[in-house]
C-alpha cells in the first residue's frame, strides 16, 4: 500500500504539474470582445494567439473598420472599441469612453503597374492628392515620369482605390493628403468617410489590398503589413525634409521618435514629421474602453490582454512593421485604466 500511494501521490504531482504549464484552452479561457480598425488587425490577431497561451484571454477581434467599432463601443455591445482617428475630447466625455493607445502604425501607397516592382516608383503627396483628385489620370503623367526617369511608365489608366466604409486608416490617409495639399484640404478635407472625387471604393484594408491586386494600373492605401502580408508594390514617399524614403522600420521610428504624447486623450499626431529619414504617413492607433463597464471582470480583462501586450507583444509587434509603443506611454496608460476605469461600486477595475 505505502508504494502504490507513493506512486499515485508521484503521479497526481506530475499531472498538476502538467496541467499548470500548459496553455490556456477551452474552458479556462477568458474571452474578451472587440471591433474597430483593421489597420492594427494583424497585430491584434498575432497578439491575441499568444496571449490565450500565456494567460488564458482569448480574444476575439472583429476587423470591421473604425466607425463600426467606434459605435459598438458606444452602444456597449463590445467589451472594447478600436479606431485608428482619435475621438474629441467631447465625444469621449460624452460617451464615457476612455482613449488609449495601443500601437503605432504606418501606411503605405500600393500600385499595380506592370513592370513596376517593389518600392521602385517614386511619389509625392501632391501627386497623390492630384491622383484621388481625379486630376492625373495616367501613369505616364508627366509629373509621375519627371520623378521616376529609370522607370518604363505605360500610357494605362490609373485606378484609385479607396476605403468605401467609416475608416480611421481613411482619415490618416486623407489626414495627410490635407497636410500636403491645400487643395485637397479645401475641397475634400478630414474624416474617417470623405467623398472621393475620384476611384472605386472597397471596404477594409483588405478589400483595398484585394482590388489593387487584381486591377491592372490600380493604387490604394493599406496599413503596411497588408502590404507585406499580401505581398503587394509598395512605393517611395517624399517627405516633409525633400527625401524620398522607404517604407522600413528606420522611417517608421524615425518618424514616431518626434511623438507628442502629452496631449489630451494621448491624440499625438505624427503625419508628416520633420527628420531627414521619416516616413510621412504614422500614426498611432487606439482603443476605446468603456469607463463604466457592464462587465467590470471583462474590462479588466481587456486591461489584462493589453497589459500582457506592451509588457511581452513589442517583438510580434516590430516582426510585422509596427511601432511598439515608449515604456512612459505604456505607464501613462496603465495609470489611466487605474484612475479612470471603476465598477458599479465606483471602485478602480485594475
Amino acid at each position: 500500500m505505502t508504494r502504490l500511494t507513493s506512486l499515485l501521490g508521484a503521479a497526481v504531482t506530475s499531472l498538476a504539474l502538467l496541467a499548470s504549464s500548459a496553455p490556456f484552452t477551452g474552458a479556462n479561457a477568458q474571452q474578451i470582445t472587440g471591433a474597430g480598425a483593421t489597420f492594427p488587425n494583424p497585430i491584434y490577431q498575432k497578439w491575441g494567439e499568444a496571449a490565450q497561451k500565456a494567460n488564458g484571454i482569448q480574444l476575439n477581434y472583429q476587423s470591421v473598420g473604425s466607425g463600426a467599432g467606434l459605435t459598438q463601443a458606444r452602444n456597449r455591445t463590445v467589451d472594447f472599441g478600436a479606431s485608428d482617428a482619435p475621438m474629441a475630447a467631447a465625444a469621449l466625455e460624452e460617451t464615457k469612453l476612455l482613449q488609449f493607445p495601443a500601437v503605432m502604425g504606418s501606411l503605405v501607397a500600393i500600385v499595380n503597374i506592370p513592370g513596376v516592382e517593389d518600392n521602385q516608383m517614386k511619389l509625392t503627396g501632391d501627386i497623390l492628392a492630384d491622383i484621388y483628385l481625379g486630376k492625373i489620370t495616367k501613369w505616364n503623367d508627366a509629373a509621375i515620369t519627371a520623378l521616376n526617369p529609370s522607370l518604363t511608365l505605360p500610357n494605362l489608366a490609373i485606378a484609385p482605390a479607396y476605403r468605401a466604409d467609416g475608416s480611421g486608416t481613411t482619415y490618416v490617409w486623407v489626414s495627410y493628403l490635407s497636410a500636403v495639399s491645400p487643395e485637397w484640404k479645401a475641397k475634400v478635407g478630414v474624416g474617417t468617410s470623405v467623398k472621393w472625387p475620384a476611384g472605386t471604393g472597397a471596404r477594409g484594408n483588405e478589400g483595398v489590398a484585394g482590388t489593387v491586386r487584381n486591377t491592372r494600373g490600380a493604387i490604394g492605401y493599406v496599413e503596411n503589413a497588408y502590404a507585406i502580408q499580401n505581398k503587394l508594390v509598395s512605393t517611395q514617399l517624399r517627405n516633409r525634409a525633400g527625401n524620398f524614403v522607404i517604407p522600413n522600420t528606420e522611417a517608421f521610428l524615425a518618424a514616431a521618435a518626434n511623438a507628442d504624447w502629452s496631449v489630451p486623450n494621448f491624440a499625438a499626431n505624427l503625419i508628416d514629421q520633420p527628420g531627414a529619414k521619416s516616413w510621412p504617413i504614422v500614426a498611432p492607433t487606439f482603443i476605446l474602453l468603456p469607463k463604466d463597464p457592464k462587465d467590470a471582470t471583462r474590462a479588466a480583462n481587456v486591461m489584462r490582454f493589453f497589459d500582457w501586450a506592451f509588457t511581452n507583444g513589442s517583438k510580434l509587434a516590430e516582426d510585422l512593421e509596427y511601432i511598439p509603443l515608449p515604456k512612459a506611454v505604456q505607464d501613462a496608460v496603465r495609470a489611466a485604466w487605474k484612475s479612470e476605469v471603476k465598477g458599479p461600486d465606483g471602485k478602480p477595475v485594475m
